[in-house]
């Protein structure tokens, strides 16, 4: 496999994880354990490390090495305010756009969410959840809308701000809630899909900043 391939493997790999939060904020990302992990060599795993460096998505450290980026109040703040934003957007277009194979896509992800959790996978949960906002994106068939989600690369609200980085116990409300907004898209009903969507970021916001 040619190194391109090699560190894109290793880019989707640790962005998924990232925007997951499967990757907590301040984790170090070592290159001799990823390119054992993933089977590549240390070159292809320090490409996509440079590449996750200037999406902004990891920071180098005072002393080298790099590191996933810690977000701040007001970073939590912005991107509750982005994704409602696109995803409000998306809604709309999706409920007057989606056919049955969408609505059947989604039921999927939230059955495979519903899975992950009684199964006490949350890892995978939580890139089923990921999942289910791009497929929302994607729903709206609007090519610059998705070019737009994808560049601003939007990680979930899994985890708390404080010190112990702790992850939130919130899955059966997310599951709840992934449901509803569902249910409004089936049913074409605006208002109740941006209620829903308004309260499901607000809520995720204000649990990741509940401080230690």
């Amino acid at each position: 496999m040619k190194i391109d391939s090699l560190a894109n493997k290793v880019y989707s790999e640790l962005r998924k994880k990232i925007l997951s939060n499967q990757l907590v904020s301040g984790t170090r990302l070592k290159e001799d354990i990823w390119a054992k992990r993933l089977d590549v060599n240390r070159m292809a795993v320090r490409e996509a490390l440079t590449r996750l460096l200037g999406e902004q998505l990891i920071e180098t450290g005072e002393k080298g090495g790099y590191f996933v980026k810690s977000m701040s109040v007001e970073d939590v703040r912005q991107i509750r305010e982005l994704r409602e934003i696109l995803e409000l957007g998306a809604i709309r277009l999706a409920i007057q756009k989606i056919d049955e194979k969408g609505i059947q896509k989604l039921e999927e992800i939230c059955n495979d969410f519903t899975s992950m959790v009684e199964r006490g996978y949350f890892g995978g949960a939580c890139e089923a959840d990921v999942k289910f906002h791009e497929t929302l994106i994607d729903t709206a068939q609007n090519d610059k809308l998705k070019d737009i989600y994808e560049i601003s690369n939007i990680p979930l609200f899994h985890q708390k701000l404080g010190k112990s980085q702790t992850h939130m116990d919130d899955y059966e409300l997310t599951d709840q809630e992934h449901r509803q907004l569902l249910k409004a898209i089936k049913e074409k009903d605006v208002k109740l899909a941006e209620e829903t969507l308004t309260k499901h970021l607000l809520r995720g916001e204000v649990e990741a900043l509940e401080l230690d």
